[in-house]
């Protein structure tokens, strides 16, 4: 198993990943968001590129079993059922419901990975579970970090560095390309703490200023989700 690690979108394009087994990683906020979504019975999550086409698309569905959700620069954009928060998407909220998600990185990453051959999407929560099933799998996998605002972000390349470790049990038997190596040392040195990093990160620091400190404690939860997000057919659902 090869495992290599992209630092954003922007170093590659689309095409780059047909046919591979990637992993999306936002984790302030999409990745927990996603994952709480379809944890509380969400029908599917529709990623977008734009919020123009999330308006779009929501107008061509069914009215009442479609919420959108998301942001933009941290903030809950006008006219949007849902933010970012992973506390917004109750059970009550969104179950049985379509939910078509904008998200300033997460959900932009997403949609640049999409004609990958197996696509999922992984956080602090359900770490475990990702990783468990990609053991199984067995197939090369590129780590994407959907960074923050196409640069890099300590708070996603730390989490894939623990996705790492744990594909790999700390044998060198895989294939670790630099940016993993890199993201080892780096889980290493700041994934024992993991709340406290986030606190510290540039974009964890500009939650927390727009009041949004409660969602990084969401976000800093380790394994309390067995859920497998899955991109099938332009949209994210539960893995069966």
């Amino acid at each position: 198993m090869k495992l290599d690690i992209l630092f954003s979108p922007v170093l590659t394009d689309e095409l780059f990943f047909t046919g591979k087994t990637t992993v999306v990683i936002d984790i302030l906020r999409a990745s927990s968001t996603i994952v709480e979504a379809l944890s509380n019975g969400a029908k599917e999550i529709v990623p977008v590129g734009t919020i123009e086409f999330a308006v779009k698309v929501s107008g061509g569905m069914f009215g009442g079993q479609t919420l959108l959700g998301g942001e933009r620069n941290t903030k809950k954009i006008e006219g949007f059922a849902l933010g970012n928060s992973p506390s917004e998407y109750t059970a009550d909220v969104v179950a049985g419901k379509t939910i078509v998600f904008y998200s300033t990185n997460g959900s932009r990453a997403i949609v640049k990975a999409k004609y990958s051959s197996n696509l999922f999407i992984c956080s602090f929560n359900n770490i475990m579970a990702v990783a468990r099933h990609l053991k199984k799998f067995n197939e090369d996998v590129i780590i994407l970090c959907a960074g923050n605002n196409n640069f890099f972000s300590l708070e996603d390349f730390v989490c894939a560095g623990m996705l790492v470790n744990e594909l790999t049990n700390g044998k060198k038997k895989n294939d670790l390309t630099d940016s993993s190596t890199s993201a080892l040392v780096l889980f290493k040195a700041f994934g024992k703490e993991i709340h406290k990093m986030l606190s510290e990160t540039e974009h964890g620091q500009l939650l927390i200023k727009n009041g949004y400190e409660k969602d990084l404690k969401a976000c800093a939860v380790l394994n309390n989700k067995d859920v497998i997000p899955f991109y099938s057919g332009n949209a994210i659902k539960v893995l069966k």
